[in-house]
C-alpha cells in the first residue's frame, strides 16, 4: 500500500511545478481558486494533502495541465466534470477530416452565397436556444463547401472564399470549445489563420488572431506571443471604416484578456482603454453582427478582466452598471452571467452565483452547459451553503449533466 506521507509530498512537488510552469503566482491561483495564499503555500509544502476531486480539477484548469500531471499514476476521469462532450463532436470531426476529392466536377458555389450561408449560421450561434445544436447541423455542409469553393474559384473570388472559409472554420472553433476536442481546437484555428492569409485579407487575419488568443490564453500559453499575434494582425488594418475600426479594437481587447490572464493589471487595463475608444469611436448602437465587438461587449469583458485580476469586488461593480441588452448575442449574455457568478463565487455569496447561473441557463442553455466554471462550480455549490442553494444547484447540475 503506497504511504500517504510520500504520496502528499509527490502531490505538493507536482502543484508547485505546475503553478511555475502557468507562470501564476500564489495569490493568483488563490484568487481563481477561491481560496487564501497561505491554502496555496500549504498544499505546496504538503501541509494539507490532495484536495478533493472538484478542487483538484479546479487547480488543473488554473494551471492549464491534465489532472493527472498533479496526482502522477493515478487516473480519473476529469472530462465528465470539466467538459462535456456534445453528441454531434464525432459528426464535426469527421466533417473536418474528410477531403471529398472526387467532387471536381460539381460546380463551386459563389462566395455570395457562401457568404449568406455562413450569416444564417452565425445568426444561429448567436442565437436563443439550442446553439451549438443548431449551428452543427450546418457545419458538415458548410465545411465541405467551403472548401470545395475555395479550392475550384479562381483571382478575387478564391480569395472571398477563402474569407468566408476562415468564418466557417471560426464557426467549428466555437463548437468546439469547452470539449475533449483540444487539438481540433487548435486545427480549426490553424486552418482558419491559414485560409486568412491565403486570402491576403487583413480583416479575415484580425478575426483568425482573435480566435487564436482565445485558444492560446485557455492554453496558458506565453502571454508575450499572444500579444504579438494580436499587435501584427492589428498593424495590417486600415481604421477609415467601421470593420476596420472594429477588428482593431477587438484585438486590443485581446492582449488586454491575455495581460489580466497573468495578472499584469497595468498592460491589461492600458488595452482595454484602446478597445473602450474604438467602441466609442463606432457609437453606442454598433456591434459587429458576427464578432459582436461593441461598446456593449467591451463593457462586458472588463468583468471578466478583473474576475482574472482576482478583484471581484470591482467586478460586481462593473456587473452592477451593466446592460446586457447591449450584447446582441444570447451565447455571449450568457456568459457574461456566467462570469457575474464566478465572482460572486469568490466572495463566498452562493445564493448570488447560484441564482445567477440558473438566469445564464435561461438565456442559453448550451453555453453554460459547456463552460467550465460552472461544471467545477456546481458539484460544490450542490454540497455546501443553505439547503434551498443545495437543491437549486442540484437541479442545475441534474439539468447539465453534472456529477455531483
Amino acid at each position: 500500500m503506497p504511504d500517504r506521507t510520500d504520496s502528499a509530498a509527490n502531490f505538493a512537488q507536482r502543484a508547485r511545478i505546475a503553478r511555475d510552469r502557468s507562470g501564476l503566482t500564489r495569490p493568483v491561483v488563490a484568487g481563481l481558486a477561491g481560496r487564501s495564499s497561505d491554502w496555496v503555500k500549504a498544499i505546496e509544502t504538503g501541509a494539507i494533502g490532495m484536495p478533493r476531486l472538484p478542487m483538484l480539477l479546479r487547480l488543473a484548469h488554473i494551471y492549464g495541465c491534465d489532472p493527472a500531471d498533479l496526482i502522477g499514476d493515478e487516473r480519473l476521469a476529469a472530462a465528465s466534470y470539466t467538459k462535456a462532450v456534445h453528441g454531434e463532436l464525432p459528426v464535426i470531426k469527421t466533417a473536418l477530416t474528410t477531403y471529398r476529392l472526387r467532387a471536381a466536377d460539381r460546380e463551386p458555389e459563389s462566395a455570395g452565397v457562401l457568404a449568406a450561408r455562413v450569416r444564417q449560421a452565425w445568426q444561429l450561434w448567436h442565437g436563443k436556444g439550442a446553439h451549438r445544436s443548431r449551428t452543427a447541423a450546418l457545419l458538415p455542409d458548410l465545411l465541405a463547401d467551403a472548401q470545395h469553393s475555395s479550392r475550384r474559384l479562381e483571382g478575387a473570388d478564391r480569395r472571398r472564399a477563402l474569407a468566408v472559409q476562415g468564418q466557417v472554420y471560426h464557426l467549428a472553433q466555437l463548437f468546439l470549445s469547452f470539449q475533449p476536442a483540444p487539438e481540433l481546437v487548435m486545427l480549426t484555428g490553424d486552418r482558419a489563420m491559414t485560409a486568412a492569409q491565403d486570402a491576403d485579407s487583413p480583416r479575415a487575419i484580425a478575426a483568425a488572431a482573435w480566435y487564436m488568443n482565445h485558444v492560446c490564453r485557455d492554453a496558458n500559453e506565453a502571454a508575450e506571443a499572444r500579444v504579438d499575434l494580436a499587435e501584427q494582425a492589428a498593424a495590417l488594418l486600415r481604421q477609415d471604416d467601421p470593420e476596420g475600426i472594429a477588428r482593431w479594437g477587438l484585438l486590443m481587447l485581446a492582449v488586454a484578456l491575455s495581460f489580466a490572464k497573468i495578472g499584469r493589471a497595468g498592460d491589461a487595463w492600458r488595452y482595454w482603454d484602446r478597445a473602450n475608444d474604438a467602441a466609442r469611436r463606432l457609437g453606442p448602437e454598433y456591434a459587429h453582427p458576427w464578432l459582436v465587438f461593441g461598446q456593449g461587449i467591451v463593457d462586458a469583458y472588463a468583468l471578466t478582466m478583473y474576475n482574472d485580476l482576482i478583484q471581484p469586488g470591482k467586478a460586481l461593480e462593473v456587473a452592477a452598471a451593466l446592460d446586457l441588452d447591449a450584447v446582441p448575442s444570447a451565447t455571449r449574455r450568457s456568459y457574461h452571467l456566467v462570469e457575474t457568478a464566478r465572482a460572486y463565487g469568490m466572495q463566498n455569496e452562493s445564493v448570488a452565483s447560484v441564482a445567477l447561473l440558473q438566469k445564464a441557463f435561461r438565456e442559453s442553455p448550451e453555453t453554460i452547459q459547456y463552460n467550465i466554471h460552472t461544471r467545477m462550480a456546481l458539484p460544490e455549490l450542490a454540497k455546501s451553503g443553505p439547503r434551498m442553494v443545495r437543491r437549486d444547484a442540484q437541479r442545475l447540475a441534474t439539468d447539465l449533466g453534472v456529477p455531483v
